[in-house]
């Protein structure tokens, strides 16, 4: 094996191939949580050709290949192999071109979603992207693992964005697949292979991303509700009467809500507590327009008891400081300790009962524990995340999962939103996909990487084959 990173520095140069010993702390890891493990090598490629060069030889090896974005994964997608190396993708981080006429941004890998939103706004045009992330994500991790996030109500999922791309397969083929144009239907659409397949199926080295005019006026209201059947008729009355400028709706439950603003301090911009909290964010083209027609949706939902009581920011401080409580999750191992955190998919129409059957069960089961309940109900999305105090850094993880994820299997959810399988979810994959589907997902693996290379043991490879 060290022969191995030895032959792949001699090719490449000690500027790209880092051997095991001298690689940073930060690659032995992603946010999941899971133990570090330092790999056999760090590659860091300068170049789709290196890309394919590395993957060429581990083919021929049979060494296993980690790819590596941002690293602010959860789902373990990203955790390296002993015996493996790791290849990052960091230095692909050229943005090649924005195309204002065709509405188009190409760029590498390796680009910070961040920056790409940066420089479609600096173009006058929109990323639709946006995840908490956004600061460290990289824009190949983003479409590997179909990130979602608060605007998914408005733009969709990561896959919705994404006109083109640029593959290495596991034998080192470089798939140039770099369409630029809104409808191009000659045969299969072979993108969506790739993406969501975190970096099992090929890894995406260049995409290109359709952008969208960018809306100049915002408006966002942080408004209280009854209950969840209020909630979810106040969302049906906001895409009636905002449209398209609906750009978010995120739903807080106390469980979430009055813990973290006292725990971390934000505290609350309304005055009594309430059974569920909302923030609704419109954008538009007018600022006056956009403004009145959401004052005017808050007036009517208010006369019709869907709203007990609310605000409206009048500046971009108070709108940070309205979004400031949703926001807060990278707080939780400062007020929580260690959690179990969960990223599950339920319909709509069942919303109130997982909340209220998910909470209820995790209590029956760890009566201290705390469930704190918050996501994007516009697009089905639920995050829980457990704590049990006394449990300290030995959580019953275990546990709790096969609890959740089974009430999640019986209520007709999906056990991954948004965050993808990785390594933490594969137990549970069954629960959300049949036999068939998964056979598919290994069949498409054991054409484009027979050897199995890439990223073993991650989302569906070897679900099923046991």
């Amino acid at each position: 094996m060290t022969n191995f990173a030895t032959h792949l520095a001699s090719r490449l140069g000690a500027e790209v191939i880092t051997p095991r010993g001298a690689i940073p702390a930060r690659y032995h890891h992603d946010w999941t949580g899971l133990d570090p493990v330092e790999p056999l090598a760090l590659a860091r490629p300068r170049s789709t050709e290196e890309v394919a060069a590395i993957l060429s030889a581990c083919h021929a090896a049979g060494i296993a290949v980690v790819p590596q974005g941002g690293l602010t994964g959860i789902s373990g997608g990203a955790h390296p192999a002993a015996d493996g190396i790791v290849i990052s993708l960091e230095r692909l981080n050229q943005i090649d071109a924005i195309d204002t006429d065709a509405g188009t941004l190409t760029a590498g890998a390796g680009v910070v979603l961040e920056t790409a939103q940066q420089a479609a706004r600096d173009a006058g045009l929109l990323l639709g992207i946006d995840i908490g992330a956004r600061g460290s994500c990289q824009l190949g991790g983003v479409l590997a693992t179909n990130a979602g996030g608060n605007t998914v109500i408005r733009y969709g999922m990561a896959r919705d964005h994404v006109l083109g791309l640029e593959v290495v397969l596991a034998d080192g083929t470089i798939v140039e697949g770099m369409n630029t144009m809104l409808k191009n239907n000659a045969g299969l659409d072979l993108k969506q292979l790739f993406i969501g397949s975190e970096g099992t199926l090929g890894i995406i080295t260049r995409c290109v991303l359709r952008l969208h005019p960018l809306p100049p006026a915002k408006a966002t209201a942080f408004v209280g509700c009854a209950d969840t059947d209020k909630v979810i008729a106040l969302l049906r009355a906001s895409r009636a009467a905002l449209g398209p400028m609906l750009s978010s709706f995120e739903v807080m439950w106390p469980s979430f809500f009055d813990f973290m603003s006292q725990a971390t301090g934000l505290g609350s911009p309304l005055a009594d507590p309430h059974g569920a909290y909302v923030i609704i964010e419109a954008t538009g083209f007018d600022a006056t327009a956009t403004r009145e027609t959401l004052e005017q949706l808050f007036e009517t939902a208010f006369e019709k008891g869907l709203v007990e009581d609310g605000v409206l920011a009048r500046s971009v401080k108070e709108e940070q400081a309205l979004w400031a409580v949703r926001e807060s999750p990278a707080e939780y191992e400062r007020v929580l300790g260690p959690v179990i955190p969960f990223d599950v998919g339920i319909p709509i129409r069942l919303m109130d009962h997982a909340v209220t059957t998910i909470g209820a069960a995790i209590k029956a089961a760890y009566p201290t524990a705390r469930a704190l309940c918050y996501g994007h109900i516009g697009d089905s999305n639920l995050h829980v995340v457990v704590n049990v105090p006394e449990a300290g850094r030995a959580q019953p993880t275990h546990e709790v999962k096969d609890l959740v994820y089974g009430l999640v299997r019986d209520m007709g959810g999906t056990v991954s939103a948004e965050h993808g399988i990785g390594t933490i979810k594969r137990a549970y994959l069954a629960h959300s996909r049949s036999a068939v589907e998964i056979g598919l997902m290994r069949g498409f693996k054991g054409l484009l990487d027979p050897k199995g290379i890439l990223n073993p043991g991650k989302s569906f490879d070897g679900v099923g084959a046991e």
